[in-house]
């Protein structure tokens, strides 16, 4: 259950913008993730505060979320925090309390940061194993900071303050009377230089290692899911290592289409089989059906078996298979065949020429366009 913006700001629902903003600052700064090395829980209540600041200093927002609740900001394209980015949530802390406190909270964890520390990789799997789950044994590469240069990419981690940047990691440059500030290129934010790069990782500060995980995949993912296997990403200089994300691939199926949570496949019946109406099995992904074929079936018509499709990896609910009938006609008809079709279809009398009595008007209306 999510909780109230209020309450994580401690502060009264008809509190002003300042009493907000009061509140907020003291909050962000006790709970921020460098004042709390490690602390999880710390590094979360940080996110949720920065939300939610992100909303009751909004005056449109907060207005929304008064009214309609959280449900109400989704329904408007509001999302919150990306909280897996720890750059959006530091860009909103620096607007709020300025340059200087996110450099001094930044100035360690900067020199580590020469590389994500999460890492993804891409894993196919075939429709069957999406359908019911599977083990995958992955081998992947990630990175580990250079023992010889201790992760700086310097010959023996001597560093050097940037001569662009002055230490700063940020370069400035006015236009008219707007002044910007973008990553410095010399030495990418990192403030620092190398005297002389690392002739054992080229100056990149990493090596990499190799690793083989086995990773359980639920039943019911699809191509775009993703899995997080938490610890086994790129490794930081500080022993820190981050997540490893594995985005799910699903080759398609030869004979099933998936689409949603429900399968569709094509049945092929013969003419007479959909005229007389039959009970024939077919094979399903799930085992062997009936399929019972009424009298007159027609073509392109559907038949739902329920919950023969996929699992929701969310909400467990299992979807249906669509069975969809495609008539078949005979290419070719011997002379025998073509006297016994043409019996029975005077067996049938009127019944087989529907068209007569449907344009039976119409005829009568052309025949007058031309006797005019």
């Amino acid at each position: 259950m999510d909780l109230d913006y209020y309450e994580i700001l401690e502060v009264d629902r008809n509190a002003s913008f300042e009493e907000i903003k009061r509140a907020y600052r003291k909050l962000a700064l006790k709970y921020h993730p460098d004042r709390n090395p490690g602390d999880r829980e710390a590094e979360e209540r940080f996110k949720m505060i920065n939300e939610a600041y992100q909303v009751l200093s909004d005056e449109k927002k907060r207005a929304v979320y008064d009214r309609y609740g959280k449900a109400g900001l989704e329904n408007q394209g509001f999302r919150g925090f990306d909280k897996s980015s720890y750059d959006d949530i530091m860009d909103f802390f620096e607007q709020v309390f300025g340059s200087a406190f996110r450099e001094g909270f930044e100035g360690r964890r900067r020199k580590e940061r020469r590389y994500p520390l999460d890492l993804t990789v891409e894993v196919e799997i075939t429709f069957q194993e999406a359908l019911f789950g599977t083990k995958k044994e992955i081998e992947y590469n990630y990175k580990v900071p250079c023992q010889s240069c201790r992760g700086t990419g310097a010959k023996d981690g001597v560093l050097q303050t940037c001569p662009e940047c002055h230490g700063g990691g940020q370069i400035y440059y006015r236009q008219g009377f707007m002044t910007f500030s973008q990553t410095c290129p010399v030495c990418n934010g990192q403030g620092e230089v190398a005297q002389e790069r690392c002739p054992q990782c080229y100056g990149y500060g990493y090596t990499t290692e190799r690793e083989t995980i086995t990773i359980e995949i639920p039943e019911g993912v699809d191509s775009d899911d993703r899995i997080r296997v938490s610890g086994k990403g790129n490794r930081a200089p500080s022993g820190e290592r981050g997540d490893l994300y594995i985005d799910i691939y699903v080759r398609e199926d030869d004979h099933f289409v998936r689409h949603g949570d429900d399968i569709y496949m094509e049945v092929p019946v013969f003419f007479t089989q959909a005229a007389l109406g039959e009970r024939i099995t077919i094979p399903t992904p799930r085992g062997e059906r009936e399929l019972e074929l009424k009298v007159g079936t027609g073509d392109k018509e559907q038949f739902r078996f329920k919950g023969e499709g996929f699992t929701n990896v969310r909400t467990g609910r299992r979807g249906d298979l669509i069975v969809q009938v495609r008539v078949v006609y005979p290419k070719k008809l011997t002379e025998e065949q073509r006297e016994l079709l043409k019996k029975l279809e005077e067996s049938f009398g009127i019944e087989s020429r529907p068209y007569t009595d449907k344009f039976s008007s119409l005829f009568q209306k052309i025949k007058g366009w031309f006797s005019k």
